[in-house]
């Protein structure tokens, strides 16, 4: 009683300021336990990507990144069968029926020489109706006998590889090798213009690239860089990085100590994290190391072997065997997931 009958002004002073006091330090405490409970409540997370397989079967994800159409569907297949039934096709042999005069490539190839084009020109007038002429061996397609399989594989080639990536258009692509372009073309058409490059050594090759088949597909707009070089030398390609590197079916024609000079420098212009390196038919300049020591090299150049692949076709019985290498750095991401 005698405390609360006190009416001195320090005391009334000690009354109000309590309260402001301990609303003071609630408000604090609250705030400080929401605080904490937010940051427990978020665990620690990579950035990296979280990796994909890349396997491709039969009815498979026919579409890349960005919605377009890459492989053939079950039901695309279905289709075209359907078609075919439809109307009655059967294969036939091929002989001379009226309005047709099948010829065969050297049957051609002599029609053009004999004819001076297919147009009969004569003269100065057989060769200044062109603006850009074409010799007679690419017309009749000979390069596309060049290799140890159907043509139509490298369409193959191209949808597994597409696929496993998840290539988009503007992703930027190497091939060591291209060739005649038998794969390359199915890239150069789906990318950006610029996007695909390639090193290649036969000049015959380069010619049927250049002369026939972008000009006949209609790619030249896509000016896709094709450096004539040896060597595993890529210094012509500037310092751009690549979401996909392969050299199909090339490595085994290589000195197993050229090969090991090229990822060297292959190693540099892949894309982290995302790039991806595949080699295809066999990889014998690793195998021939023994033991492993294939492991330890690749490990110093910042790769990994993944896995082995085989896909398909779609024309023909036969299947490529694929092997995928990929930066180190994102194995080591991958590990602290």
């Amino acid at each position: 009683m005698a405390l609360s009958s006190s009416s001195s002004a320090p005391a009334k002073g000690v009354v109000v300021t309590v309260p402001v006091l301990v609303l003071s330090v609630s408000a604090a405490a609250i705030f400080l336990f929401f605080l904490l409970s937010s940051l427990s409540s978020s665990p620690s997370t990579c950035t990296c990507p979280v990796p994909t397989a890349t396997t491709t079967a039969a009815g498979a994800e026919a579409y890349g990144r960005f919605g377009e159409r890459i492989s053939p569907t079950a039901e695309d297949v279905k289709w075209v069968k359907d078609q075919i039934e439809s109307n009655g096709l059967r294969m036939q042999d091929n002989v001379l029926r009226k309005g047709i005069n099948p010829r065969t490539r050297a049957q051609q190839l002599q029609d053009l020489v004999q004819f001076k084009g297919i147009s009969h020109y004569e003269g100065e007038e057989s060769s200044n109706h062109t603006a850009l002429p074409c010799p007679g061996e690419l017309l009749v397609e000979e390069h596309h006998s060049n290799y140890g399989e159907p043509w139509a594989g490298g369409r193959d080639v191209f949808e597994f590889l597409a696929d496993s990536v998840h290539l988009s258009p503007n992703a930027r692509v190497l091939e060591i090798g291209c060739g005649t372009l038998r794969v390359g073309l199915h890239f150069i058409r789906y990318l950006n213009p610029g996007h695909f490059h390639c090193l290649e050594r036969d000049e015959l090759s380069l010619m049927a690239a250049f002369r026939y088949e972008l000009p006949s597909q209609g790619l030249l707009h896509k000016r896709p860089l094709i450096v004539k070089g040896e060597d595993m030398d890529f210094g012509k390609f500037g310092s751009g990085m690549y979401d996909l590197i392969y050299a199909s079916a090339v490595f085994l024609h290589m000195p197993d100590k050229l090969v090991w000079t090229g990822l060297e420098s292959l190693v540099n212009k892949l894309k982290p994290f995302e790039g991806r390196i595949f080699v295809s038919h066999n990889i014998k300049f690793c195998s021939r190391l023994g033991g492993d020591e294939c492991t330890k090299r690749l490990s110093k150049l910042g790769l990994e072997y993944l896995v082995k692949h085989t896909h398909d076709s779609l024309l023909f019985n036969h299947y490529e065997i694929c092997w995928l290498f990929f930066d180190l750095f994102e194995r080591l991401c991958f590990n602290l997931i």
